[in-house]
């Protein structure tokens, strides 16, 4: 009898992830890719009855508009791929807390729920700056899930301003 210990090992772990933590994973690989394209690395990934039917990644440097968030990208996809504005049934699950745009786009879109890696001391809008996600002046709120792989979000966008850093001072003294 052979036992292949990597195969394994690597569906055991696998096996062993919330289904929260599953597809977080799927939108830290979409923020790395962000990071790998320049961009902030901040990935979102729309899931519906099990399978993700939205994704997208920070491209607001690449597109040259303020409009290209994750978030806002994922969400047309799923309205597109549902064929409705309305997004009932779904889950949201984003690295990184939605600004106050995403955050708008999620109530307007009306999803219940938005899983949120690491929160934005600068401009989350699911409770850290406002809390659009559950206002109650709206017609409509999000249940808001926190904390999912936050050291691993976390980790992806300060790895990028680092090296992001690294490069300014390289081409800062470069020019001197």
């Amino acid at each position: 009898m052979t036992y292949d210990h990597c195969t394994r090992v690597k569906g055991f772990a696998y096996d062993m992830l919330t289904e929260d933590e599953k597809y977080m994973k799927e939108a830290i690989k979409l923020a790395k890719k962000a990071a790998e394209a320049g961009e902030v690395p901040i990935g979102c990934v729309i899931v519906h009855d099990g399978k993700i039917i939205g994704k997208g990644y920070n491209r607001r440097n690449t597109d040259h508009s303020a409009l290209s968030h994750a978030e806002i990208t994922a969400i047309k996809k799923a309205c597109s791929y549902l064929k409705d504005w309305r997004l009932e049934e779904c889950t949201m699950y984003v690295t990184l807390e939605p600004c106050q745009m995403c955050a708008g786009a999620a109530v307007q879109s009306r999803i219940p729920k938005v899983v949120i890696g690491c929160m934005s001391p600068k401009s989350g809008s699911a409770g850290t700056v406002a809390d659009i996600l559950n206002n109650p002046a709206f017609t409509h709120s999000c249940e808001i899930v926190t904390g999912v792989l936050s050291e691993e979000c976390s980790a992806v966008l300060k790895n990028f301003f680092i090296r992001m850093r690294a490069v300014k001072k390289a081409l800062d003294s470069a020019y001197k």
